[in-house]
């Protein structure tokens, strides 16, 4: 019998927790939350501010939420509510705080808990889909800090082996021609179509993707930037840092997707032609922590309730599943969203989990890098695994610090980007290039195409999926 007093209790600590998570992650491929007892669950909040997403009812969303719905809802407010009090809940304050968040479509609410008998009354419960630490952080450093992975605003200095350029004075990255995407244009630049882009935002100094985003061979289009994510330690503090990117790695997603094609002499866009909303949902590529998981699940229920927007790209994600941003895209999903995710890109210490999420994920389209060389080989950083789709070749086999070329975070410079990220972003392009020649086809319809015009069509690769697209034939 657990004791009813937490003082009581040693909770775990990081390091025996994530030793838990790495076990499952390597007997069983994946992880979520419903794998750990209560106790490990309960030492994870201790570590995580005492924020527990609880995801409710029978069903990830509810547009119209019914009778059902809410006494779930409720009845698990009311047993956490009674439970953490003790029956001495009188101020208003801690009331209105007891829920930190409760949103409107996605059948899920944060909570303030800090008792284990809390944790053990909800696991149990038949209306509680999934309890999960949302505040509590895979990746951290020494002191307790996450690093910010894939951020870097340092321009590159570009090999000139390395784009060709086309008119009206536009570098072509030399990635692109392995796809065929520069012939394609002939046949389709993306018009009409807008993607979503789910990042770190899009840099405040790259007019190209701002005020100049409509120039050139580029026009009638637009760019909107939005921003969801709450840079606070603070669970409850809700209001955003804005739609800026700070990280540089957003930036580099949303110029691979749909830079302008112009005569300034810099890298174009896969889709030039296509609209572009930009979301700043996390603050790097990991989505850890609680407001990343929050802001990602919110950019992603946005962008699924506009129905202009056809694609959704996720260069992000994290090694273990994350119930909130999982409801959130099982939504976009029903809206018929064709959402692309990164398969992974990491050093050693993680590249070993395979497919990461939410890439390995029923409902989205994953893909991964790989090199120039003879047959098929991951890029240096890259994962592989059968829930890959498509492959994309972005880094030279006798460099890895040579991958695809594209517009910088400041004015007038120019970056190297590789990984699964660029990968991601890439395919979303040819997926704007072949849904702009196909307007009235659904997602499907578009999946399906992708996939006939890839290198292992009718066959699929064991890690590789159905290989790389050739855009020239899925847009004939």
């Amino acid at each position: 019998m657990v004791q009813d007093d937490n003082i009581a209790l040693e909770p775990l600590s990081q390091q025996q927790i994530n030793a838990i998570i790495d076990k499952e992650l390597m007997e069983k491929g994946s992880f979520n939350w419903s794998q750990v007892d209560a106790f490990v669950l309960w030492s994870a909040l201790q570590h995580g501010q005492g924020i527990l997403t609880v995801g409710y009812a029978d069903t990830p969303y509810s547009e119209t939420k019914d009778a059902k719905v809410i006494e779930a809802k409720n009845e698990i407010i009311n047993i956490a509510e009674s439970i953490e009090s003790d029956g001495m809940l009188n101020a208003k304050s801690d009331a209105d705080t007891f829920v930190i968040h409760d949103p409107k479509i996605l059948n899920y609410i944060d909570l303030r808990v800090n008792k284990m008998e809390t944790v053990l009354a909800l696991k149990y419960n038949p209306n509680v889909r999934y309890l999960e630490p949302s505040g509590y952080r895979y990746f951290y450093d020494n002191e307790g800090a996450k690093s910010s992975s894939g951020c870097d605003k340092t321009p590159s200095t570009i090999n000139s082996a390395d784009y060709l350029v086309v008119e009206p004075n536009t570098q072509v990255s030399w990635t692109f021609y392995k796809h065929n995407i520069p012939q394609a244009w002939s046949y389709s630049t993306g018009k009409g179509i807008t993607v979503g882009l789910i990042d770190t935002g899009v840099s405040p100094d790259q007019p190209l993707l701002g005020s100049s985003f409509n120039q050139g061979y580029s026009s009638g289009r637009f760019i909107q930037k939005y921003g969801t994510f709450v840079n606070s330690i603070w669970p409850w503090e809700t209001k955003t840092d804005g739609p800026d990117d700070k990280c540089s790695h957003g930036t580099s997603m949303a110029a691979t997707i749909a830079a302008p094609r112009n005569n300034i002499g810099m890298p174009v866009g896969v889709a030039y032609n296509c609209n572009l909303v930009s979301y700043r949902g996390t603050g790097d590529v990991i989505i850890d922590g609680y407001h990343e998981k929050r802001g990602v699940s919110q950019a992603l229920t946005e962008l699924a309730n506009r129905s202009d927007v056809k694609i959704i790209s996720m260069s992000i994600g994290h090694i273990f599943t994350i119930g909130n941003v999982s409801d959130a895209v099982k939504y976009a999903y029903s809206k018929g969203k064709l959402i692309i995710a990164a398969g992974g890109t990491s050093t050693s210490f993680t590249n070993w989990a395979g497919v990461i999420f939410p890439a390995n994920m029923d409902e989205t389209v994953a893909v991964t890098g790989i090199t120039d060389g003879v047959g098929y080989t991951e890029c240096e950083v890259c994962h592989k695994g059968s829930k890959i789709d498509f492959t994309v070749i972005m880094q030279r086999s006798n460099d890895s610090n040579r991958t695809s070329v594209c517009l910088g975070y400041y004015e007038g410079t120019r970056s190297y980007v590789g990984g699964s990220s660029v990968s991601t972003a890439t395919t979303a392009g040819i997926a704007a290039l072949i849904w702009a020649r196909n307007p009235t086809w659904s997602r499907d319809q578009v999946l399906n195409k992708m996939k006939q015009s890839a290198s292992f069509y009718p066959n699929r690769h064991p890690d590789f999926g159905w290989g790389s697209i050739n855009a020239l034939v899925a847009v004939q």
